[in-house]
């Protein structure tokens, strides 16, 4: 359904991304980040999912093109580790961002485990940003704290993580109840990276339909 596009990086130069478009012209927008193997099949199987949603869909690739095969968590690890995380949200993610506001739409952020610390980081570093959803990841509180987030906000966590662990997501929840802010949270019996289907190892169907159903169902609500 999507395609490849270029759009422009705030600061200067282009990215590259993943774009699927809905019918509508004035269409509320929703960028989506990668986890940390990379742009893979998952990510624009999300960004499609969007679209038939009624969102334009964009995923910029943060890696340049660099895709990690699922078996290899040490690649993923130092391709990840390689990434200015505030860098490529202020930039790319930005742009991506900016790109789809363009289109006439409000425009949310959603990732997926190292794109939902992303989407974290967006919530409280991108002015153009209307709404973010967070699939297992959160930053360090020196790079986005919950107090500082400025937009509605969604997580989705898994109760078997032991990167995005169940006590880091009670004190984000804590925090965030303590500055006042929209959010929703939600928890599921499942292991980290519950939503993608092409990890049969961790994939739960059942956790990754009702947690997408309540994602589209959050974006509608405060991207309308």
């Amino acid at each position: 359904m999507g395609k490849v596009i270029s759009f422009p990086r705030v600061g200067g130069g282009t990215a590259a991304g993943y774009l699927a478009e809905t019918g509508k012209q004035n269409a509320p927008g929703v960028v989506v980040i990668q986890e940390w193997w990379g742009l893979q099949g998952q990510i624009k199987a999300s960004c499609d999912r969007f679209a038939e949603a009624g969102f334009h869909a964009l995923a910029p690739d943060l890696y340049d093109g660099k895709v990690v095969p699922y078996h290899d968590a040490a690649a993923a690890g130092a391709a990840m580790g390689s990434l200015d995380f505030k860098a490529a949200t202020s930039q790319a993610v930005r742009g991506a961002v900016q790109y789809l506001k363009s289109r006439g739409g409000k425009v949310g952020l959603t990732g997926f485990c190292m794109g939902g610390a992303v989407a974290v980081i967006g919530a409280v570093h991108i002015p153009e940003l209307d709404a973010a959803v967070t699939f297992y990841g959160l930053p360090p509180q020196n790079v986005a704290a919950a107090k500082d987030v400025r937009v509605p906000l969604q997580g989705h966590f898994a109760n078997q993580d032991d990167w995005c662990t169940p006590a880091t997501v009670d004190g984000f929840e804590k925090a965030l109840k303590a500055s006042g802010k929209t959010f929703e949270i939600y928890r599921y019996d499942g292991q980290h990276a519950f939503m993608n289907s092409e990890r049969k190892e961790v994939y739960d169907g059942k956790a990754a339909k009702l947690a997408w159903e309540r994602c589209v169902k959050f974006f509608k609500q405060h991207l309308a």
